[in-house]
C-alpha cells in the first residue's frame, strides 16, 4: 500500500507540474563572469558559505582542468557575478562537486584522472584564500578500499565536522570510465574513515551514479540518486530511511529549512515521460513540492542566496551560471540560512 501511494503521489506530482507556482522569473543565463573575463567553462557545482557568500566552480573554460593554469573555484559577487577571487589553480582534473563548511572552507571534489596520473579522484578542503587543509584519496588512484575513491561526485559536512563523500559517477567520455562501484563514504574531521554503504543498484541503499549530497536540519543525509530518478535519504551512520521520486530526476540539491531545492536536468519525454527540466521546489516535512521553475538547460548545481536569488551551475553549452530572480521579494527581503 505504502508504494502504491507513493507512485500516486510521483504520477500526480508530474501531472501538475504546469499548475505549480513558479517563484522566480526567467533565468538569467551565463550571469557571472569568470576571472580575467574568459569564458565560462561547464559546471555541476555552486555553494553558499556561512556569510552569504557564492562559490562556484569553472571547469577552466573547458570541460577539464588538466594541464590548465586556470583557477576553477570561483567567488563571486552575488549581485554583479562578477569575480572577486580564484583558487585551485593545477590542483584539479575534473572538479565536479563543491562544499562551504561551516567555517567558510572549500572542499572540491575531482572525479577524473590526469593524463600523466599524477592528479585526480581526490576531496580536497581549501581555506579561502587556496591553501591546502587536506586531502582524502589517493591522487591519481582509483579504487574501492578507504583511502581511494572511484569518481567523487560530491561532498558534505555535518555539524559536527563529519565528512560525506558520493562516489562513483555516471561514465564519461573519456573523464570517467563505466562499471565503477557506487557508495557513500563517511569520514570524521580529520579525515580518519568510518564507515561506507551503498553498491551499485536499485534498491534501497543502493545506487545508480549518486550525484549530489545534502543535509538537512536533522543531520539526515540526502542523497541526489540521479540514474534511479530519485532522492534518498539516510541517518547520519547510514541507515535508510526513505527514497523520493517525487523531485524529478536530481542532478543537484540544496537545503534551506525545510526548504528543498533539486534541480532537474536530465527530464524528457522520451527520459522521463510528463516530466520537464527545471528546479523543483518544496516541503520536507511535506516531503512535497509546492513550486516548479522549467528551464531546457537546467544545471546540475542549485543554490539560494540571502537575498532570495536562487542560481544555478550549468554544465550544458553555453557553459555559465544562470540567476534566477526571486517574484515579488526585493533584495534582502529573505534571509536563508543553511
Amino acid at each position: 500500500m505504502k508504494s502504491l501511494l507513493a507512485a500516486l503521489l510521483v504520477l500526480s506530482v508530474s501531472a501538475q507540474a504546469r499548475d505549480l507556482a513558479a517563484p522566480y522569473g526567467p533565468g538569467q543565463n551565463q550571469w557571472a563572469t569568470p576571472p580575467a573575463g574568459a569564458p565560462w567553462g561547464s559546471s555541476a557545482g555552486i555553494e553558499r558559505g556561512p556569510h552569504g557568500e557564492i562559490w562556484a566552480i569553472d571547469r577552466c573554460g573547458a570541460n577539464s582542468c588538466d594541464g590548465s593554469n586556470k583557477s576553477p573555484v570561483v567567488l563571486l559577487d552575488p549581485k554583479t557575478g562578477k569575480a572577486i577571487r580564484a583558487i585551485g589553480a593545477g590542483l584539479f582534473v575534473f572538479p565536479h562537486g563543491l562544499h562551504v563548511d561551516r567555517k567558510g572552507d572549500i572542499w572540491v571534489t575531482d572525479g577524473a584522472i590526469s593524463k600523466d596520473g599524477t592528479k585526480g579522484l581526490q576531496v580536497l578542503k581549501l581555506s579561502p584564500q587556496g591553501k591546502v587543509l587536506l586531502a582524502l584519496g589517493t591522487a591519481g588512484q582509483r579504487g574501492d578500499d578507504e583511502k581511494h575513491f572511484q569518481s567523487p561526485s560530491d561532498v558534505i559536512t555535518a555539524p559536527n565536522g563529519d565528512i560525506f563523500v558520493a562516489d562513483g559517477h555516471a561514465p564519461i567520455v573519456p573523464f570517467i570510465p563505466a562499471g565503477l562501484d557506487t557508495r557513500v563514504m563517511k569520514f570524521d574531521h580529520n579525515g580518519k574513515f568510518i564507515t561506507q554503504w551503498g553498491k551499485p543498484g536499485s534498491g534501497p541503499g543502493e545506487f545508480n551514479n549518486p550525484h549530489a549530497l545534502a543535509m538537512d536540519g536533522k543531520g539526515r543525509l540526502y542523497v541526489a540518486d540521479r540514474g534511479n530518478g530519485r532522492i534518498q535519504i539516510f541517518s547520519a551512520d547510514g541507515k535508510f530511511i526513505s527514497d523520493w521520486k517525487q523531485f524529478g530526476l536530481p542532478a543537484g540539491l540544496y537545503i534551506a529549512g525545510d526548504r528543498l531545492y533539486a534541480i532537474d536536468a536530465d527530464s524528457t519525454e522520451a527520459a522521463h515521460s510528463g516530466w520537464k527540466k527545471g528546479i523543483w521546489i518544496g516541503s520536507i516535512a511535506k516531503a512535497l513540492p509546492d513550486a516548479f521553475v522549467p528551464d531546457d538547460r537546467a544545471g546540475e548545481g542549485v543554490v539560494v542566496s540571502p537575498d532570495g536569488s536562487m542560481f544555478g551551475a550549468v554544465n550544458v553549452s553555453p557553459h555559465g551560471i544562470t540567476r534566477y530572480g526571486e517574484i515579488g521579494n526585493s533584495a534582502g527581503a529573505t534571509n536563508l540560512s543553511r
